[in-house]
C-alpha cells in the first residue's frame, strides 16, 4: 500500500478507476479466446462425433459474437484509455499545484536546505515519472496480476494438475522480483541524488554563463558540468545493469509455466487421464495469459523508481508549515526581544533587542554581514528566529496568521523579481482585484509611468523572466508601484537605491519618500546620506546593537556610526590619479 501511495504522491484514489477498467479491458480481451476455443470445439465435434458434417450455424453465432466483441471492447478500451490518462494528467497538474501551494507556506530555511535543483527537479521531473506510471504501468501491473489468479482459479475447475503446473514458476518470478525491492531503493537514490546534481550543474552554467566567458572557464577549467554528467552517466548504468538481469531471471521463470504446463500435459496424455480438447485449451490460453504480465514485470522496476519520486513530493509536504492563526493587531509597534538567528553556523544575530514606534522611520545601518538583512527577513517571518521572539504591537509574531501578516507588510528589496508577464500584472500583483487606474496611479507614485508609457505596448509590455527586459532602475521602480498599490501599514527595504545611476537613485528616493508617509517603515541603508531624516537608526555589527539615535544624536556620540559617516563623506572627494588613468 506504501508503494501506490507513493507511486500517486499520496492521491490513492487517483487509480481506483483505471485499475477497474484497465480489469474490464483485460477481462473483454479473454472474450476472443473462448470464441476461438469454441470454433475449435466446434471442429473438434464434426470431426469424433458428426462424421465430418460441420455445425456451420454455430460456426456463424462464433463469427457474431467476434463481431460484436470488437464494438464492446472499443468502447471498453476507449473508458480505459481516458480514465488512465486524464487521471494521470489530472494527478499531476493538481499535484504540481499543490506541492507550489506547500512550498508557499514553508519558511524560507526549509527551502534554502535543498536545492533549486532539487525542487525544479520535484515539480517537474518527479511529477512527469509518476503522470507515466499512473497512466501506463501501474493499471496494467494490477491488471496482469489479478488476471493470473482468476485464469487460476477458472482453468483449476477444468484440470487442476495442468493449472498447477502452468502456475508452478509464478511464484519464483514474483520472490526474485521482491529481492530486488531493497537494491533498487538504494540504486534509485543514488540516481535520483546524481540526476539533481547534473540538473544543479546545469542551472549554474547557464545562468553564469557571463562569467564563464568573460574568464575563459572553457574546457579542462570548468569541469564540474562534464563530471556532473559523466557520473548520472555511470549511476543510469549501475541501475540499469544491476536490476535487468533480475527482471530478466524472473520473467524467465514466470514463463517457464507454459514448458512446465506442456510437459505434464503430454505426460497425462499419453497416460489417458487427459481429454485432449482440455489439453488444447490450456495450450491457447497459456500462450496468452502471460504476455501482459510480462510486458508489466518488465516495468517493475521503472514502476519502483517512480514511487521513489513519490516518497520525495510526500517527505516535502511533510515539512512542517509555519504557524500562527491570531489576526494580526492594528498597532504596528515592532519589538525584538533577546533574538538570535543563525544560518547553520554562522551566527548572524545575537540576543538582539529593539523597538520600532509605530509610524516612525527606522534605518539599519552597519558594516556588511552585521544582521542587517536578517532583521527584515525576520520581520517578514521567512525564518523564526533560534531564540528570543519579535512582537507586533506587542504580540508574538509566531503566533499571527502568516497569511494575514503578509497582508500588513510591503517590501522592497534590491535584488528585485519581475514575473515573466506584462508590466501591469507585474504592478497589480500587489493587490488582488487591482484595476488599471489603479495601476496607473500606482505607477504615477513610484515616478515610473514615464518610462513605461514610452515601451512599444505601454504597461502590456512583457518584461521577460526576472525582469530581463528593464534595467536595474526600472525593475526598482516598478517593485516600488507594487509596494504603492498594496498600500500595506509596514513598509520594509533593503538598500533599494544601491548600485544606481544618480538619475535612477533621486527618482526612487522621491518615490521612496511618498512610499513611507504615514507608515511603519524599517529601511536597511548603506549611503547614510540616504537616512538622516529617520526618527531612529540602529547600528548593527557582528549581529549585535552597538548604538541608536537620531543622526545628530550619533554623529555626537563619536562611534562606529560617526566613523561610518566620515569615511563616506570622504569617500565623495575621491578622484583617479592621473598615472592611473593613462594606464
Amino acid at each position: 500500500m506504501s508503494m501506490i501511495q507513493h507511486l500517486t504522491a499520496g492521491n490513492t484514489r487517483s487509480v481506483v478507476k483505471p485499475v477497474l477498467l484497465t480489469l474490464l479491458s483485460n477481462f473483454l480481451n479473454i472474450v476472443p479466446l473462448v470464441l476461438v476455443l469454441q470454433a475449435v470445439n466446434l471442429l473438434f465435434k464434426a470431426q469424433t462425433e458428426r462424421g465430418g458434417e460441420m455445425d456451420v450455424q454455430g460456426l456463424w453465432w462464433v463469427c457474431g459474437a467476434l463481431l460484436l466483441y470488437m464494438i464492446v471492447v472499443f468502447w471498453g478500451e476507449r473508458l480505459s484509455y481516458r480514465a488512465c490518462f486524464r487521471g494521470a494528467y489530472s494527478v499531476s497538474a493538481e499535484g504540481r499545484a499543490r506541492l507550489a501551494e506547500t512550498l508557499r507556506k514553508l519558511p524560507m530555511g526549509s527551502l534554502l536546505r535543498r536545492d533549486p535543483g532539487d525542487l525544479a527537479n520535484m515539480l517537474m521531473g518527479d511529477f512527469t515519472l509518476i503522470e507515466h506510471h499512473i497512466s501506463h504501468s501501474f493499471p496494467q501491473l494490477a491488471g496482469a496480476l489479478v488476471m493470473p489468479l482468476l485464469a487460476f482459479v477458472g482453468l483449476a475447475v477444468l484440470d487442476w494438475r495442468m493449472a498447477l503446473a502452468m502456475f508452478a514458476a509464478l511464484p519464483i518470478g514474483l520472490v526474485i522480483l521482491a529481492l530486488t525491492t531493497r537494491i533498487l531503493r538504494s540504486l534509485g537514490h543514488q540516481h535520483m541524488a546524481a540526476k539533481i546534481h547534473a540538473g544543479n550543474r546545469m542551472q549554474e552554467y547557464l545562468l553564469g554563463i557571463q562569467v564563464i566567458k568573460a574568464y575563459n572557464l572553457v574546457g579542462p577549467r570548468f569541469t564540474r558540468l562534464k563530471d556532473a554528467f559523466h557520473d548520472l552517466m555511470r549511476e543510469s548504468i549501475r541501475l540499469e545493469a544491476t536490476l535487468g538481469p533480475f527482471v530478466l531471471l524472473a520473467i524467465a521463470s514466470i514463463r517457464a509455466g507454459l514448458t512446465v504446463m506442456i510437459l505434464v500435459g503430454v505426460h497425462l496424455l499419453l497416460g489417458g487421464t487427459l481429454d485432449p480438447l482440455i489439453f488444447v485449451t490450456f495450450l491457447v490460453i497459456g500462450s496468452r495469459i502471460f504476455d501482459p504480465l510480462t510486458a508489466a514485470l518488465v516495468n517493475y522496476a521503472e514502476l519502483r523508481y517512480a514511487s521513489l519520486a513519490g516518497e520525495r513530493i510526500l517527505s516535502l509536504h511533510d515539512e512542517p508549515a509555519m504557524t500562527g492563526e491570531a489576526e494580526p493587531p492594528e498597532s504596528c509597534e515592532i519589538q525584538l526581544r533577546d533574538v538570535s538567528f543563525s544560518y547553520g553556523n554562522k551566527q548572524a544575530i545575537d540576543n538582539l533587542s529593539l523597538v520600532m514606534k509605530p509610524g516612525s522611520l527606522n534605518a539599519l545601518v552597519g558594516p556588511s554581514g552585521g544582521g542587517k538583512t536578517t532583521v527584515l527577513k525576520l520581520l517578514a517571518r521567512f525564518y523564526d528566529p533560534q531564540a528570543g521572539n519579535l512582537y507586533l504591537g506587542g504580540q508574538p509574531l509566531t503566533g499571527i496568521d502568516p497569511e494575514r501578516l503578509m497582508a500588513k507588510i510591503s517590501m522592497v528589496f534590491q535584488d528585485v523579481y519581475l514575473f515573466q508577464d506584462s508590466i501591469a500584472n507585474n504592478i497589480a500583483f500587489g493587490r488582488r482585484g487591482a484595476t488599471r487606474e489603479d495601476v496607473i496611479e500606482a505607477a504615477k507614485k513610484a515616478c515610473c509611468h514615464d518610462f513605461i508609457i514610452k515601451l512599444p505596448e505601454g504597461y502590456d509590455t512583457p518584461v521577460g523572466e526576472g525582469g530581463r527586459t528593464l534595467s536595474g532602475g526600472e525593475k526598482q521602480r516598478i517593485s516600488i508601484a507594487r509596494a504603492f498599490i498594496k498600500n500595506a501599514p509596514i513598509v520594509l527595504l533593503d538598500e533599494a537605491t544601491s548600485s544606481l545611476d544618480p538619475e535612477n537613485e533621486r527618482d526612487i528616493q522621491k518615490a521612496i519618500d511618498t512610499l513611507v508617509k504615514g507608515r511603519t517603515v524599517v529601511m536597511v541603508a548603506h549611503r547614510l546620506k540616504t537616512i538622516q531624516r529617520a526618527d531612529r537608526i540602529f547600528v548593527l555589527d557582528d549581529g549585535k546593537l552597538c548604538e541608536q539615535g537620531t543622526h545628530e544624536e550619533l554623529l555626537k556620540h563619536k562611534g562606529l556610526y560617526a566613523k561610518l559617516w566620515d569615511l563616506q563623506q570622504q569617500s565623495q572627494g575621491w578622484t583617479l590619479s592621473k598615472h592611473l588613468l593613462a594606464v
